[in-house]
Protein backbone atom coordinates (compact mmCIF):
# COMPACT_ATOMS: atom_id res chain seq x y z
CA UNK A 1 0.00 0.00 0.00
CA UNK A 2 1.07 3.70 -1.05
CA UNK A 3 1.47 5.21 2.58
CA UNK A 4 1.84 8.87 1.32
CA UNK A 5 -1.44 8.34 -0.89
CA UNK A 6 -3.00 7.25 2.71
CA UNK A 7 -1.78 9.88 3.99
CA UNK A 8 -3.54 12.39 1.72
CA UNK A 9 -6.51 10.79 1.97
CA UNK A 10 -6.38 11.01 5.84
CA UNK A 11 -5.49 14.60 5.37
CA UNK A 12 -8.75 15.08 3.50
CA UNK A 13 -11.36 13.39 5.44
CA UNK A 14 -14.13 14.65 7.04
CA UNK A 15 -13.84 12.71 9.84
CA UNK A 16 -10.81 14.52 11.12
CA UNK A 17 -10.75 17.32 13.45
CA UNK A 18 -11.91 20.77 12.67
CA UNK A 19 -11.41 24.36 13.73
CA UNK A 20 -13.97 24.48 15.76
CA UNK A 21 -13.25 21.42 17.59
CA UNK A 22 -10.15 22.96 18.05
CA UNK A 23 -11.02 26.03 19.34
CA UNK A 24 -13.71 24.13 21.80
CA UNK A 25 -11.09 21.74 23.69
CA UNK A 26 -8.06 24.31 23.96
CA UNK A 27 -9.45 27.61 23.96
CA UNK A 28 -13.12 27.62 25.39
CA UNK A 29 -12.77 31.48 25.91
CA UNK A 30 -11.76 32.13 22.33
CA UNK A 31 -12.77 35.83 21.58
CA UNK A 32 -12.78 36.13 17.95
CA UNK A 33 -11.21 39.09 15.77
CA UNK A 34 -12.27 40.32 12.50
CA UNK A 35 -10.94 42.77 9.93
CA UNK A 36 -7.64 42.96 8.14
CA UNK A 37 -7.64 46.83 9.00
CA UNK A 38 -7.31 47.27 5.21
CA UNK A 39 -10.79 46.67 3.62
CA UNK A 40 -12.04 42.85 4.36
CA UNK A 41 -12.77 40.04 6.48
CA UNK A 42 -12.06 36.76 5.12
CA UNK A 43 -13.97 33.89 6.74
CA UNK A 44 -11.25 31.33 5.86
CA UNK A 45 -9.27 32.63 8.58
CA UNK A 46 -10.60 32.75 11.87
CA UNK A 47 -8.33 34.34 14.64
CA UNK A 48 -8.81 36.02 18.30
CA UNK A 49 -7.28 36.23 21.44
CA UNK A 50 -8.10 33.42 23.94
CA UNK A 51 -6.36 32.03 27.06
CA UNK A 52 -4.08 28.41 27.02
CA UNK A 53 -2.11 27.29 30.68
CA UNK A 54 -3.63 30.61 32.18
CA UNK A 55 -1.57 33.18 29.48
CA UNK A 56 -2.59 34.93 26.86
CA UNK A 57 -2.40 33.76 23.55
CA UNK A 58 -3.27 34.49 19.69
CA UNK A 59 -4.68 31.70 18.07
CA UNK A 60 -5.27 31.62 13.99
CA UNK A 61 -6.38 29.07 11.88
CA UNK A 62 -7.74 28.13 8.66
CA UNK A 63 -11.69 27.35 8.53
CA UNK A 64 -13.58 25.17 5.69
CA UNK A 65 -16.67 25.69 7.15
CA UNK A 66 -19.24 23.29 8.93
CA UNK A 67 -21.66 23.05 5.61
CA UNK A 68 -21.74 23.92 1.86
CA UNK A 69 -22.93 27.32 2.49
CA UNK A 70 -20.15 28.20 4.79
CA UNK A 71 -17.32 26.33 3.14
CA UNK A 72 -18.59 28.33 -0.03
CA UNK A 73 -17.61 31.34 1.50
CA UNK A 74 -14.50 30.48 3.04
CA UNK A 75 -13.64 29.05 -0.03
CA UNK A 76 -13.30 25.45 1.27
CA UNK A 77 -10.67 26.84 3.27
CA UNK A 78 -8.78 28.11 0.96
CA UNK A 79 -7.51 32.21 2.40
CA UNK A 80 -7.95 34.90 0.06
CA UNK A 81 -5.72 38.12 0.74
CA UNK A 82 -7.74 40.06 3.16
CA UNK A 83 -7.48 36.34 5.68
CA UNK A 84 -3.66 36.54 5.53
CA UNK A 85 -3.32 40.42 5.98
CA UNK A 86 -5.67 39.47 9.24
CA UNK A 87 -3.33 36.50 10.05
CA UNK A 88 -0.74 39.27 10.20
CA UNK A 89 -2.84 42.17 11.33
CA UNK A 90 -3.77 40.00 14.55
CA UNK A 91 -0.04 38.30 14.91
CA UNK A 92 1.39 41.90 15.26
CA UNK A 93 -0.90 42.70 17.48
CA UNK A 94 0.21 39.47 19.43
CA UNK A 95 3.88 40.40 19.57
CA UNK A 96 2.79 43.95 20.51
CA UNK A 97 1.30 42.57 24.14
CA UNK A 98 3.65 39.90 24.25
CA UNK A 99 1.38 36.58 23.76
CA UNK A 100 2.32 33.92 21.63
CA UNK A 101 1.15 32.88 18.29
CA UNK A 102 -0.69 29.81 17.84
CA UNK A 103 -1.74 28.69 13.92
CA UNK A 104 -3.29 25.70 13.08
CA UNK A 105 -3.46 25.23 9.41
CA UNK A 106 -5.67 23.25 7.18
CA UNK A 107 -6.01 24.64 3.73
CA UNK A 108 -5.10 22.74 0.12
CA UNK A 109 -3.63 26.38 -0.87
CA UNK A 110 -4.48 30.04 -1.25
CA UNK A 111 -7.60 31.17 -2.93
CA UNK A 112 -6.89 30.83 -6.53
CA UNK A 113 -9.71 32.95 -8.02
CA UNK A 114 -9.47 36.50 -10.40
CA UNK A 115 -10.72 38.51 -7.57
CA UNK A 116 -7.52 37.00 -5.06
CA UNK A 117 -4.89 38.41 -7.81
CA UNK A 118 -6.75 41.06 -8.20
CA UNK A 119 -6.34 42.14 -4.78
CA UNK A 120 -2.89 40.93 -4.27
CA UNK A 121 -2.65 37.44 -3.16
CA UNK A 122 1.01 36.97 -3.65
CA UNK A 123 2.05 40.00 -2.31
CA UNK A 124 -0.74 38.97 1.20
CA UNK A 125 2.20 35.56 1.01
CA UNK A 126 4.42 37.37 0.78
CA UNK A 127 4.15 40.02 2.98
CA UNK A 128 3.21 37.18 5.96
CA UNK A 129 7.01 35.20 4.98
CA UNK A 130 9.07 38.46 5.88
CA UNK A 131 6.92 39.72 8.82
CA UNK A 132 5.57 36.71 10.59
CA UNK A 133 9.58 35.67 10.47
CA UNK A 134 10.34 39.08 12.29
CA UNK A 135 8.22 39.20 15.10
CA UNK A 136 9.39 39.01 18.62
CA UNK A 137 7.00 36.02 20.20
CA UNK A 138 6.88 32.61 20.35
CA UNK A 139 5.04 31.29 16.61
CA UNK A 140 4.08 28.19 16.55
CA UNK A 141 2.13 26.10 13.59
CA UNK A 142 0.21 23.06 13.73
CA UNK A 143 -0.50 21.56 10.73
CA UNK A 144 -3.89 18.99 11.40
CA UNK A 145 -4.88 17.99 7.48
CA UNK A 146 -3.84 19.37 4.19
CA UNK A 147 -0.55 22.01 4.49
CA UNK A 148 -0.60 23.09 0.44
CA UNK A 149 1.60 25.47 -1.05
CA UNK A 150 2.60 29.10 -0.43
CA UNK A 151 -0.77 29.09 1.28
CA UNK A 152 0.18 27.11 4.01
CA UNK A 153 4.04 28.29 4.24
CA UNK A 154 2.22 31.90 4.86
CA UNK A 155 0.90 30.37 8.20
CA UNK A 156 3.91 28.26 8.60
CA UNK A 157 6.78 30.77 8.56
CA UNK A 158 7.54 31.27 12.67
CA UNK A 159 9.81 29.24 14.78
CA UNK A 160 8.60 25.35 14.61
CA UNK A 161 6.16 23.23 12.92
CA UNK A 162 4.25 20.11 14.04
CA UNK A 163 2.14 18.50 11.95
CA UNK A 164 -0.78 15.97 13.27
CA UNK A 165 0.51 11.93 12.49
CA UNK A 166 -2.04 12.02 9.72
CA UNK A 167 -1.46 15.27 8.00
CA UNK A 168 0.06 16.29 4.20
CA UNK A 169 2.86 19.54 3.54
CA UNK A 170 3.52 19.89 0.10
CA UNK A 171 4.92 22.28 -2.87
CA UNK A 172 1.40 21.23 -4.54
CA UNK A 173 -1.33 19.04 -4.71
CA UNK A 174 -0.54 15.25 -5.52
CA UNK A 175 -2.71 15.60 -8.49
CA UNK A 176 -0.88 18.72 -9.50
CA UNK A 177 2.23 17.63 -9.25
CA UNK A 178 1.67 14.71 -11.69
CA UNK A 179 -0.44 16.85 -14.05
CA UNK A 180 2.79 19.32 -14.40
CA UNK A 181 5.22 16.08 -14.81
CA UNK A 182 3.58 13.60 -16.49
CA UNK A 183 0.20 15.15 -17.65
CA UNK A 184 -1.41 12.51 -16.34
CA UNK A 185 -3.65 13.06 -12.86
CA UNK A 186 -4.32 9.95 -12.65
CA UNK A 187 -0.45 9.20 -11.16
CA UNK A 188 -1.25 11.09 -7.79
CA UNK A 189 -0.49 8.14 -5.64
CA UNK A 190 3.27 7.72 -7.29
CA UNK A 191 3.47 11.61 -7.08
CA UNK A 192 2.40 11.53 -3.39
CA UNK A 193 5.27 9.14 -2.82
CA UNK A 194 7.62 11.17 -4.62
CA UNK A 195 6.85 14.47 -3.29
CA UNK A 196 7.64 13.40 0.31
CA UNK A 197 4.80 14.87 1.89
CA UNK A 198 4.10 12.88 5.30
CA UNK A 199 4.71 13.91 8.21
CA UNK A 200 7.85 10.87 9.07
CA UNK A 201 9.53 12.19 5.68
CA UNK A 202 9.24 16.09 6.67
CA UNK A 203 10.33 15.39 10.35
CA UNK A 204 13.32 12.96 9.04
CA UNK A 205 14.23 15.56 5.99
CA UNK A 206 14.62 18.45 9.14
CA UNK A 207 11.56 20.19 7.42
CA UNK A 208 8.97 20.16 10.44
CA UNK A 209 9.77 19.92 14.31
CA UNK A 210 7.87 16.82 15.12
CA UNK A 211 4.87 14.50 14.53
CA UNK A 212 2.03 14.64 16.90
CA UNK A 213 0.55 10.93 17.67
CA UNK A 214 -3.07 10.59 15.93
CA UNK A 215 -6.26 9.75 18.14
CA UNK A 216 -9.27 8.80 16.48
CA UNK A 217 -11.54 10.38 20.17
CA UNK A 218 -11.23 14.57 19.12
CA UNK A 219 -10.99 15.11 22.66
CA UNK A 220 -7.91 13.27 23.57
CA UNK A 221 -6.43 14.67 20.16
CA UNK A 222 -6.66 17.82 20.95
CA UNK A 223 -5.25 16.80 24.66
CA UNK A 224 -1.71 15.56 22.47
CA UNK A 225 -1.82 19.14 20.13
CA UNK A 226 -2.17 20.66 24.37
CA UNK A 227 0.73 18.87 25.37
CA UNK A 228 3.27 19.70 22.76
CA UNK A 229 2.23 23.84 22.51
CA UNK A 230 2.25 23.92 25.82
CA UNK A 231 5.91 22.35 26.18
CA UNK A 232 7.13 24.37 23.19
CA UNK A 233 5.52 27.79 24.68
CA UNK A 234 8.00 27.21 27.67
CA UNK A 235 10.97 26.61 25.65
CA UNK A 236 10.56 29.47 23.04
CA UNK A 237 9.31 31.80 26.25
CA UNK A 238 12.69 31.12 28.05
CA UNK A 239 14.65 32.69 25.24
CA UNK A 240 15.27 36.61 24.84
CA UNK A 241 13.66 38.32 22.01
CA UNK A 242 17.14 38.33 20.22
CA UNK A 243 18.09 34.75 20.90
CA UNK A 244 14.31 33.93 19.62
CA UNK A 245 15.08 35.78 16.21
CA UNK A 246 18.25 34.55 15.75
CA UNK A 247 17.08 30.73 16.04
CA UNK A 248 14.06 31.81 13.82
CA UNK A 249 16.70 32.82 11.31
CA UNK A 250 18.74 29.67 11.69
CA UNK A 251 15.71 27.73 11.08
CA UNK A 252 15.02 28.91 7.57
CA UNK A 253 18.42 29.31 6.37
CA UNK A 254 18.81 25.70 6.58
CA UNK A 255 16.51 25.35 3.86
Amino acid sequence: MNQAIETVRAARSSNKITDQEIREYLFPDFFELHGDGAYGDDPAIVGGIATFHGQPVTAIMTSRGKNLEERMKKHFGQPSPSGYRKALRLAKQSAHFGRPVLLFVDTAGAYPGKKAERYGQGQAIARNLLELGQLPTPIITVIYGEGGSGGALALACGDEVFMLKYSMYSVLSPEGFASILWKDAGRSAEAAELLGLTPDKLLEDGVVEGVIPFAQDKQVQCREIDQVLSQEIKKLQALSSEELLARRHERFRKF
